[in-house]
């Protein structure tokens, strides 16, 4: 591996030792810095809801924590196992984030630039691998408010990207904007065993330009382990020019989705649950019990036997019977249908998403008609490109040193424009139309780029190309080898006409 502009060079593997001890040259230096500010960090508000988006796209939602509580002795509120604890879990969230992961990164990317040697180097790096590694970080973004590409070289020398999921990472900005970064510490467990004792070891990897230098963090305590180069190749260490870790921002702001809808989806929980609820304890529909000389012990025991066994005993006392009378409250249904529409309509609109029902409802919409329908996700589709197109930038960064040092072109200066290729539901007829009405005033390649059964335009341009060198090549040949008026070809044998010349092989009666 050469090119000293990528790499800057080191001689021997230093230990961590020699970063603490090299001076304050960076806030790395400050080991008791970095140790605070990752305490701080894993307890902060901020990673709990990187944390909660993950767990709420997973299901494992607020719901599940849901007590049924009673009035106890002294007023104080308890638990009672025995009553019904439903706990309902309608995900329109999780349905949200993979509606706008798949509106906008479903498609593979497309990659358009004047150089087609360009091209063809970066489909080899961005290929189908990372259009799937993509969508999943479109999910961390939206999950988290952002997302982590790490460009590496693994141990056979090959080029990588892989992603860190968001709560591992704590990044140290040189700016207030975060669009650069002074360096970034990852932390993270792992399950390892002291003897026969599987125990959790908490490590943490700080990434700057001099390397990536390791810890291992034991409650509070932070004890150094070791350093290393991104890249080691027979004794020699490289590392990057710029800290290799690129941020891919939901928004300007790095907010989690969640964070626009984590009531709503609460809420829309909840009132799920306590309507199967109300239905499990009163199985002849929403009733109050009046209950004349029980014989039991509590409300609780008669609640328990009465869905247990469908039956109670009831005393006769100083002559007056006992039993037990129903105090019917209507409840409506369509209440709770209501409410339920209500916040999932919340949901979408909060989220920024589109109803599906409105497309189905439509017929056969016009593009109007779909625009309007797709304007709210537009809107937020037009924000995490705008941060993608930015991040994409930082990559090809790493990714033309690549190519550089392993002999494939020299493309610093390259223009190159990623295309993301939104997925949304469209009028066939009506958008080709158009793009026939428009084929004398703009170019092919525009045309073609908007026509909507096209997906990769360059390949789409060749295979034009192809099919029009092979009609011609067809033409020419059936132009040069078609019989003339008057001719017999077959065989070897040719009669003209005119003279009446007879030829019979190669030759000629003159």
């Amino acid at each position: 591996m050469d090119g000293d502009r990528m790499l800057s060079f080191g001689m021997e593997t230093r230990r961590i030792n020699d970063i603490v001890t090299r001076g304050a040259k960076t806030r790395i230096s400050d080991k008791e810095f970095l140790k605070k500010e990752i305490l701080k960090w894993l307890r902060s508000p901020k990673r709990r809801m990187q944390l909660n988006g993950v767990l709420y796209y997973d299901y494992e939602q607020e719901i599940l924590k849901k007590k049924r509580m009673v009035l106890g002795e002294g007023g104080q509120l308890r638990e009672d196992p025995r009553l019904p604890n439903t706990k309902i879990i309608d995900n329109q969230y999780a349905k949200m984030v993979d509606q706008k992961v798949n509106y906008l990164l479903a498609n593979p990317i497309t990659i358009n630039s004047e150089n087609k040697k360009y091209i063809q180097a970066l489909k080899q790096v961005l290929n189908k691998s990372f259009n799937r590694l993509l969508k999943n970080l479109g999910k961390d973004s939206y999950n988290c408010g952002i997302g982590w590409l790490y460009p590496y070289y693994d141990e056979n020398g090959e080029f990588k990207i892989k992603k860190f999921m968001p709560y591992e990472v704590l990044p140290f900005w040189k700016d207030d904007d975060h669009t650069e970064l002074d360096f970034a510490a990852r932390v993270y467990d792992v399950e390892d065993y002291e003897g026969v004792n599987e125990k959790t070891v908490t490590h943490v990897e700080v990434y700057d330009t001099n390397g990536i230098h390791k810890f291992i963090l034991n409650g509070e305590a932070l004890t150094p382990d070791y350093s290393t180069y991104y890249f080691e190749n027979d004794e020699e260490g490289y590392n990057w020019d710029k800290v290799p870790l690129i941020p891919f921002k939901a928004n300007n702001k790095e907010s989690s989705l969640l964070k626009q809808c984590k009531s709503l989806q609460d809420a829309l929980n909840e009132i799920m649950s306590m309507f199967v609820d109300g239905l499990k304890e009163n199985l002849s529909g929403s009733s109050i019990l009046i209950i004349k000389n029980y014989d039991g012990e509590d409300l609780g025991t008669f609640r328990h036997n009465l869905m247990t066994y469908k039956a109670v005993k009831v005393n006769t006392i100083d002559g007056a019977d006992g039993g037990i009378d129903a105090l019917k409250i209507e409840v409506d249904s369509n209440n709770y249908e209501v409410i339920v529409k209500e916040l999932r309509k919340a949901i979408i609109q909060n989220c920024r998403g589109f109803n599906a029902e409105e497309l189905k409802s439509s017929g056969s919409p016009n593009e109007m008609t779909i625009k309007s329908i797709y304007s709210d996700i537009d809107l937020d589709a037009n924000e995490i490109e705008t941060e993608y197109q930015a991040a994409f930038e930082q990559l090809l960064w790493f990714i033309n040193f690549h190519l550089q040092n392993s002999k494939k072109g020299n493309f610093e200066n390259e223009d190159v424009e990623i295309i993301f290729n939104r997925n949304m539901v469209v009028n066939e007829t009506e958008l080709i139309a158009n793009v026939n009405a428009s084929a004398t005033l703009l170019s092919k390649k525009t045309c073609i780029s908007h026509h909507p059964y096209v997906i990769d335009v360059e390949k789409e341009l060749k295979q034009i190309d192809k099919e029009k060198n092979e009609s011609m090549d067809s033409f020419g040949n059936a132009f040069f080898n078609a019989p003339k008026a008057g001719n017999d070809l077959s065989g070897d044998n040719k009669t003209l006409s005119g003279n009446d010349k007879t030829l019979r092989g190669d030759a000629d009666e003159k």
